[in-house]
């Protein structure tokens, strides 16, 4: 049974919702020198669905963490990585650039059902007859809610904005903090729209050998 995975993830929702499966883990996260490549995986291709785009961003990530587990030399251990994004019919709604985007997102979302989609990808080692390493496998999985927001005045969103809050979060929003005072609805799962659905996480993580 594996000891410990590693989370390639710099979110501490996500970390957070790990402790509360019990799952050991210790983050993997990028080098400062990393930072404008893992933008780069970011960006979305012409045509691309919003389900297509977050399982594919979800992967490259993964593959980085991989690389960036095997450069440092730290031992063996399954890799999650996890990637959400925010969509409407097939418009993505990504990070904000700025205050200003975020209000333009957020005005666009208000009064409006969007979807949250939050893909995993979980590499785990496959030990050979002598016991070392001989290959990996990978496992997937996608959470799809619906979240509707109520009504939202300019002067509220204005406020919610100089929060900073909406900085670096899929939408512009983080249903966990003060924007859940304007949703009205959701659909689905509240974990995966945090970041990490936790009933696709337990099977990946149980298919993989944890007692979660």
């Amino acid at each position: 049974m594996p000891e410990l995975i590693y989370l390639a993830s710099q979110s501490p929702r996500r970390s957070q919702l790990l402790d509360q499966l019990g799952v050991r883990h210790e983050i993997l996260v990028p080098d400062a020198d990393e930072a404008e490549e893992v933008e780069a995986l970011e960006a979305l291709l012409p045509g691309e669905s919003p389900s297509a785009y977050v399982q594919r961003v979800t992967g490259l990530k993964l593959d980085a963490a991989v690389l960036r587990r095997a450069r440092r030399g730290l031992p063996e251990a399954p890799i999650l990585c996890a990637d959400t994004t925010v969509a409407r019919g097939r418009v993505i709604y990504g990070k904000p650039l700025d205050a200003q985007d975020a209000v333009r997102l957020l005005s666009e979302l208000g009064g409006q059902t969007h979807r949250v989609l939050t893909a995993l990808a979980l590499q785990v080692p496959v030990a050979g007859s002598d016991s070392g390493v001989c290959g990996t496998r990978r496992l997937t999985a996608l959470s799809v809610s619906r979240v509707t927001f109520a009504d939202v005045s300019p002067a509220q969103i204005d406020a919610y904005v100089a929060t900073g809050e909406p900085m670096g979060k899929a939408g512009a929003y983080g249903i966990q903090g003060q924007a859940a005072a304007h949703i009205r609805q959701i659909s689905g799962s509240y974990s995966a729209i945090m970041g990490l659905p936790l009933y696709e996480a337990a099977q990946l993580l149980r298919a993989a050998g944890f007692a979660v």
